[in-house]
């Protein structure tokens, strides 16, 4: 059989790496036992090779589990064990890796893909507009690991610390985690700024750090009924 399908570029990348991006919308990680678990979204799985084990990442309780029980954030979470070569993706969407070194990030859940079980995590919200549109209700990673992170578009990088930097909240993906964004309504009756009632407010960003901008608001969210 002949096709351009068996061209070495489609084939699986050969790598020592841990971590390694099979291309730009897909992941691939290797799983030993002795190595951290790895934590992803429910869903991103859509390969793997050897021996692998799943189960639901739990909330740990307390203040977690109140958490995601009142806002539906951080529960579609999987853990994954084993021995073997696993792979990432979602929805065609580009990913990008960033590595923690004790340093913390605040991401947008709808944009996590993976990340070791060795980091911490925590949901947080931005205040009541939460409620509102979907986004603000964060995942916030501190520790030593990898994080794998997905944009719907090529990412987009802007420096927070020289003018104030407003932000879609649907567009966010992440941000250094010593930013406190504020929320900005520029709602007014009759008219609403771009396409969805969610973009009548932004996220301010302003200090020390960085913002990614994804070129899209992402899937549309769809209310609960």
């Amino acid at each position: 059989m002949r096709s351009n399908l068996f061209d070495a570029s489609n084939q699986e990348r050969q790598t020592n790496d841990r971590w390694a991006l099979q291309s730009s919308k897909m992941l691939r990680c290797a799983l030993k036992p002795q190595a951290p678990e790895i934590i992803s979204a429910a869903g991103a799985m859509v390969a793997y090779q050897g021996q692998m084990d799943f189960s639901y990442q739990g909330s740990g309780g307390g203040m977690k589990l109140l958490k995601k029980m009142a806002t539906g954030e951080g529960g579609n979470m999987m853990r994954t064990r084993g021995q073997g070569e696993i792979f990432f993706a979602r929805q065609n969407n580009e990913i990008f890796l960033l590595q923690l070194e004790g340093d913390a990030l605040t991401l947008n859940t709808r944009n996590m893909l993976a990340f070791d079980s060795s980091i911490q995590w925590d949901i947080r919200s931005l205040g009541g507009a939460g409620f509102m549109a979907g986004g603000l209700f964060n995942l916030f990673l501190q520790g030593q690991g990898m994080v794998a992170v997905t944009s719907d578009g090529p990412p987009m990088l802007l420096d927070c610390s020289q003018q104030p930097t407003f932000v879609d909240p649907q567009a966010a993906v992440c941000w250094s985690a010593n930013l406190q964004p504020q929320i900005k309504n520029d709602f007014k009756m009759g008219s609403l700024i771009g396409r969805g009632s969610g973009e009548s407010f932004q996220l301010g960003f302003h200090g020390p750090g960085f913002v990614v901008v994804q070129p899209s608001e992402g899937a549309p969210v769809v209310a609960a009924s």
